[in-house]
């Protein structure tokens, strides 16, 4: 009877290592982004730990299924063969688990989400996952990935020497009941005995969503997305498929006709279009934001057209160049531009632009196989490529690829040149990308992320300036369009309310040039990047049938609106309100304004719409 029971404390004492684990690992996420977890009262905080704890309980019987299947068989082996497997057993699992640990934190500054699939897509180029990090923050990391394995294997260790050794040989009956006891680990991994298992909603608990993130078990949701994809049903299905279309429809065919006369003087301008990274417009004075960040930007807004109610669609570069190019919404926790297979039947201003005769171009000073950009810039038509490998690595940052005066010098001197018109050329900058390395003054010093952060966008602002001054000099500029607007929105300088509202995702789009007929006003139609390759069609005279998620920015009907989609949840905002959804929990994080219900309907349809389409692409 005593073999019976210390074999049946060890079962115990093994799961109770692993609650421990993660009750640590859920500890640790709190302390590292304390400065959300202390706008927490003290019972929520706590409260994180005890919903946690379904998860953490269900993804503990996970890992014991292995060590629980060994104690049976010590039944007939000696119980010092079994202890050595199960330490190497913990220990690899420590090892892996820990580093998924530093990820998990790390991304979630980012993606403000926990660990899932995405992580996945950044796998063949590891150079990409971690370009984000300074030297600082990997040193860091790894020192305490290090750190954090050698004490739980430790720690593990001396529990699982104590209890093995009072597990001895037993009669074979034993066997059979803990066979019973293994099986029994069901329960913990559905989260209880009811119908439907355990899954992100059971603990959600609060208003706030920081806290309902943190009491999610990162490895239960990282397996839990690894098993859970599926290829032939749609995740965001609310309506009859028909349904959806009329909920869209009967808002959309008022909003795809300018309602006003073009502001261009020409039908066939040459376009110049610069994406600029990461830049929000909680940085930018034009647009209300902090007034000495792009004072050149700011500056230029009263000399061209600026869009004051423009929206990015997502939250990455891979996901913002198909919303401008394609016009296509993104996927929540997935890129099409990653995907050549469906790449290839999307809609391209590029190719679109070819059509009607302009000569194209992209310049880039990083890698374009990140996130398989070649091949989707390839797919749009585009022959003439400029990136970080024309450039000497001397003029590189540490991470990601040559600073943005060096390429903007080099994007200037391609247009130096006698230029065949009607010309269409793109340019990507990454300066203001995390870690933001560049060879200038540092405008608000270095000692915070977010200062740098403003450092970087200021350094790019002056890049900008005085490129558009360069622009200003050329014969070309008289008949040229230029586009200036983000990949995406950000989340510093830190705002106000939910991680995921609009003040996220709001971003400016300025036109400028010698071909705009209108010069010095602003445009607050609510829109976003995926109107853009409509919009400019439409002026330019081209073939925009093929851009069905878009609508036209000169339209000037009451009910224009943006959706942008974050992982697991969109928002859809109109000047008269606003509605974002969380689908894990199943419930609205914003809802507001008199049109709050109605596009509680209109995001949802939008959202299925377009998630369908992606899985239909072939």
């Amino acid at each position: 009877m005593k073999n019976f029971k210390n074999r049946l404390l060890f079962n115990v004492y093994y799961f109770l290592l692993w609650i421990g684990y993660f009750v640590f690992a859920r500890f640790f996420f709190l302390v590292f982004y304390f400065d959300k977890t202390k706008e927490l009262d003290f019972l929520t905080t706590i409260k994180t730990f005890v919903y946690g704890l379904r998860l953490d309980s269900s993804f503990a019987a996970y890992l014991c299924f292995i060590p629980f299947l060994l104690i049976i068989l010590s039944v007939f082996v000696k119980s010092k063969k079994i202890g050595t497997i199960l330490k190497w057993y913990s220990a690899i699992l420590i090892i892996f688990l820990s580093l998924l640990l530093i990820i998990d934190a790390s991304l979630y500054q980012s993606w403000g989400t926990r660990l899932d699939t995405a992580l996945l897509t950044y796998l063949n180029t590891p150079e990409v996952m971690i370009a984000s990090a300074s030297t600082f923050q990997m040193v860091s990391g790894t020192i305490f990935w290090v750190i954090t394995s050698f004490f739980f294997i430790k720690w593990f260790n001396k529990v699982i020497t104590k209890k093995i050794n009072e597990v001895q040989q037993g009669f074979w009956l034993q066997s059979i009941v803990f066979l019973f006891i293994t099986a029994a680990l069901i329960i913990p991994i559905r989260g209880g005995l009811q119908t439907i298992p355990v899954n992100q909603s059971n603990v959600y608990f609060s208003s706030s969503m920081y806290a309902n993130h943190a009491s999610i078990n990162y490895v239960w949701n990282f397996f839990n997305a690894l098993t859970h994809k599926s290829n032939d049903k749609n995740p965001y299905k609310y309506f009859d498929d028909k349904a959806a279309e009329n909920i869209i429809n009967k808002t959309k065919d008022n909003l795809l006709i300018s309602n006003t006369d073009s502001i261009l003087n020409t039908s066939k301008p040459n376009v110049i279009l610069i994406i600029w990274e990461s830049l929000t417009a909680k940085v930018v004075g034009s647009l209300g934001g902090e007034p000495n960040v792009t004072v050149n930007l700011n500056k230029l807004s009263n000399e061209g057209v600026l869009f004051t109610n423009f929206y990015s669609n997502g939250d990455r570069t891979d996901k913002g160049i198909p919303a401008i190019l394609s016009g296509y919404l993104p996927q929540p926790s997935t890129s099409i531009m990653k995907m050549p297979n469906k790449t290839r039947s999307l809609p391209m201003l590029p190719q679109k632009m070819i059509d009607l005769g302009y000569q194209t171009s992209f310049y880039h000073g990083g890698d374009l196989n990140f996130g398989n950009m070649n091949t989707y810039l390839r797919n749009a038509g585009i022959t003439n490529f400029v990136d970080g490998n024309d450039f000497d690595e001397k003029d590189w940052n540490s991470k990601w690829g040559v600073h943005d005066h060096v390429f903007m010098k080099r994007f200037a001197d391609g247009l130096s040149e006698k230029q065949n018109e009607p010309f269409f050329k793109i340019a990507l900058t990454l300066t203001s990308h995390e870690p933001y390395e560049f060879p200038d003054e540092y405008k608000f010093g270095k000692k915070t992320e977010v200062n740098k952060f403003r450092s970087a966008h200021a350094y790019t602002d002056k890049v900008i300036g005085n490129f558009i001054d360069f622009a200003k000099k050329q014969t070309w500029y008289n008949n040229t369009l230029i586009i200036i607007l983000s990949d995406h929105g950000h989340r510093s300088p830190k705002h106000e309310g939910a991680f995921n509202s609009p003040k996220k995702f709001r971003i400016p789009m300025l036109w400028l040039g010698g071909a705009l007929h209108k010069t010095g006003i602003k445009i607050d139609n609510i829109s976003s990047q995926i109107d853009l390759p409509y919009t400019l069609l439409d002026l330019v005279k081209g073939d925009n049938s093929g851009f069905t998620f878009s609508k036209n920015i000169f339209n000037n009907y009451k009910e224009q609106y943006a959706h942008y989609i974050f992982n697991k949840g969109f928002g859809t905002l109109t000047k008269n309100g606003l509605f974002v959804y969380d689908y894990i929990s199943k419930k609205p994080i914003i809802k507001e304004g008199l049109e709050a219900v109605k596009l509680d309907s209109l995001g949802k349809a939008i959202s299925q719409n377009a998630f369908q389409d992606f899985m239909d692409r072939k």
